[in-house]
């Protein structure tokens, strides 16, 4: 009979792997990067405006580079705009971005065909027209920036701008985490560590989606993030210049006691907030039966 080959170091070997839960790999919750190659590509044509730019004089270079300047300066807010958009989404509670990026863009790229029309066509008409169609265009392909809140509907303001304020704060020890484990150069402790922060943004949107949890959860915001923040940078400064293994077991131990931990938290406040909907209703019902109206329990 056939016998399938397996080995300390075959890539599916259940000796380094054992019983692994597909919920559990770094690949949950994973996103792809909403800038594609649509909005890298707005970067490209302020490249050869700048070259042919130089040869047109002193007006002609300056009325160059602010079309060049304009566009690049476009296609960024455009990424960051993209980036926003992708992480109001991703929130079941959100309030609109301050800055709506991916309009400014669209103006920015108005203004620099705009330019760049003059330059050519030093009359008034043409650049308006050019200009105007790249703005159309522009919001035709990316769209707009999203303009009002969502799930905020009958939640207490203080308390959704303090909510706000404490995630993110997360996010940014999130974000220095992250930043901190590439200095290691190692593939999978990254996805370790994106794997302890789907769990902690499942925190962050129970909390977001009631306020009254902010209580309860923020130590797991603040003192429990901020260490593992300071223990990555330490173990990142370790690992790269030893290599300790006995370094990395004790950090891979240490995301699995803050996951653990994070995750218990969140089925706390859950089971919490079902309780508290559980004993809601029940007063509502034993009102209405004062009020004479029966109810059927199912």
């Amino acid at each position: 009979m056939a016998k399938r080959y397996g080995g300390q170091y075959s890539p599916d070997d259940s000796r380094s792997e054992p019983d692994q839960d597909i919920s559990r790999t770094g690949y949950a919750g994973a996103q792809v990067d909403p800038v594609g190659v649509r909005a890298n590509l707005m970067f490209i044509p302020a490249i050869p405006l700048v070259f042919t730019s130089l040869n047109d004089g002193a007006t002609g270079l300056a009325i160059g580079l602010g079309a060049a300047g304009a566009w690049v300066l476009g296609a960024w807010l455009l990424r960051e705009g993209l980036r926003a958009e992708v992480a109001f989404n991703a929130r079941r509670v959100a309030k609109r971005p301050a800055i709506p990026r991916k309009i400014f863009s669209s103006v920015l790229t108005g203004v620099g065909t705009a330019l760049a029309a003059y330059k050519s066509d030093p009359t008034l008409v043409a650049p308006l027209i050019y200009g105007g169609a790249a703005v159309a265009l522009h919001l035709t392909a990316f769209g707009l920036d999203p303009l009002s809140d969502k799930g905020v509907e009958g939640i207490d303001q203080f308390q959704q701008n303090r909510v706000a304020r404490a995630v993110d704060e997360a996010e940014t020890y999130l974000g220095a985490m992250s930043d901190a484990i590439r200095r290691a150069g190692d593939r999978r402790l990254e996805t370790r560590v994106e794997q302890f922060q789907t769990v902690a943004r499942d925190l962050f949107r129970t909390v977001e989606e009631d306020p009254r949890d902010l209580t309860a959860a923020r130590k797991y915001l603040t003192v429990y993030l901020m260490g593992a923040r300071d223990a990555t940078v330490k173990f990142a400064d370790i690992y790269v210049r030893s290599g300790d293994a006995q370094a990395r077991t004790d950090y891979e131990t240490l995301l699995d006691d803050l996951e653990q931990n994070f995750a218990a938290r969140n089925r706390k406040m859950l089971l919490e907030d079902r309780s508290d909907l559980t004993i809601e209703i029940d007063v509502l019902r034993d009102r209405l039966q004062r009020e004479g109206i029966q109810l059927n329990r199912r």
